[in-house]
């Protein structure tokens, strides 16, 4: 038991690398609340070990001999549905590998350590990305994500291009934030994006709910404009900051240390967003574990903007909107398939203010 009474996390690791096994179960095993109670190979003794050992997280290569992770992934969360971290190479194949996972049911994807990443820097991300998962609505997945009907647009919606749509997600956002923007109008504000997502994943990201949703989405430049019918999403391991220079609304990456273990960090952004666009912004904080962003949107609502935070039901972890609501953060609490409507509704009533 853990100095809080709890039981550890038991965690299967799933690589063909002896290296990377070695490496993963040694970082983890330093974390207090957290058990390796067996590695495996390939998906095939990764299955005994499952029925075996009963762990609460899997940790799962994608690239692997004799069936591939993402193989092993669809049958797994058809029969024996289990929370998944993806741990995968930072590749453009790698990306676009890790958001197939999501699809199929994973609850998140870390990058595997580098050079470019050390392996005590990726333990502490995968630590928590652990944490989050162990405590995650996890299911078979019932259909290949798809976009939905758009909500429609009312005229005085964007009569101003003062406006500014912010939103913050982590554990569960990637599914939940091409829900909510698949379903907003073309005309929607400027809108600016954090999910804790590894960089390089962010691009691929990008261009998958650019693919799908009505409006442009790309992953945020340093100093691009902010203007209606554009979201930027910012790019991993880079905050994103709102600033503007006259009437125009514009973004700056940076990096600096990460705020509650994250770069980006929602935080960063929300309370940039306060103090630039104040009355002028709307915000929403979506799905995810730990308490980022919750601060910021406090600060938002503080200024005069109007916020939103995502339901308990509706959450895969209700972790970051919980402690928007704890901080009276949250103007009003929304299922995820009700947040697309409530937003277009906030933005009418602001402009008809």
């Amino acid at each position: 038991m853990t100095a809080a009474n709890q039981p550890k996390i038991k965690v299967l690791i799933v690589d063909d690398s002896a290296v990377v096994r070695q490496s993963l179960s040694a970082g983890l095993s330093r974390e207090a609340d957290i058990e390796v109670v067996g590695t495996a190979i390939d998906p095939f003794v990764a299955r005994d070990k499952i029925l075996a050992l009963a762990p609460d997280v899997i940790t799962l290569d994608l690239e692997m001999p004799r069936m591939d992770g993402l193989t092993f992934l669809a049958r797994l969360m058809k029969y024996h549905p289990i929370p998944v971290v993806v741990v995968s190479s930072l590749t453009p194949a790698g990306s676009q590998n890790a958001l197939r996972a999501i699809d199929l049911g994973a609850v998140d994807v870390v990058c595997k350590p580098s050079s470019a990443h050390s392996a005590s820097e990726v333990m502490e991300v995968l630590a928590d990305k652990i944490r989050a998962a162990a405590v995650a609505k996890v299911s078979a997945p019932s259909a290949q994500p798809h976009a939905r009907p758009a909500v429609a647009s009312p005229a005085r919606v964007l009569e101003t291009t003062h406006k500014i749509l912010a939103i913050g997600a982590s554990t569960g956002g990637t599914v939940a934030l091409l829900e909510v923007l698949s379903a907003l109008p073309p005309d929607i504000p400027g809108t600016v994006i954090v999910q804790h997502m590894p960089e390089h994943f962010t691009t691929a990201f990008a261009k998958r709910l650019n693919d799908c949703c009505p409006m442009e989405v790309r992953e945020a430049r340093d100093g691009d404009s902010l203007v209606p019918g554009l979201a930027l999403l910012a790019p991993g391991n880079f905050h994103m900051i709102l600033n503007r220079s006259g009437a125009r609304y514009l973004v700056n990456l940076k990096q600096g240390p990460p705020v509650h273990h994250q770069r980006p960090a929602v935080d960063v952004l929300f309370h940039s967003v306060a103090r630039q666009a104040g009355g002028n912004a709307l915000g929403v904080i979506l799905t995810g574990m730990g308490a980022d962003g919750a601060a910021g949107l406090l600060a938002m609502r503080q200024a005069g903007a109007r916020t939103i935070a995502q339901d308990e039901k509706s959450c895969v972890v209700f972790g970051m909107p919980k402690e928007a609501i704890r901080l009276q953060a949250a103007e009003q609490v929304v299922s995820l398939g009700n947040i697309p409507s409530a937003i277009v509704s906030l933005l009418t009533r602001r402009a008809v203010a």
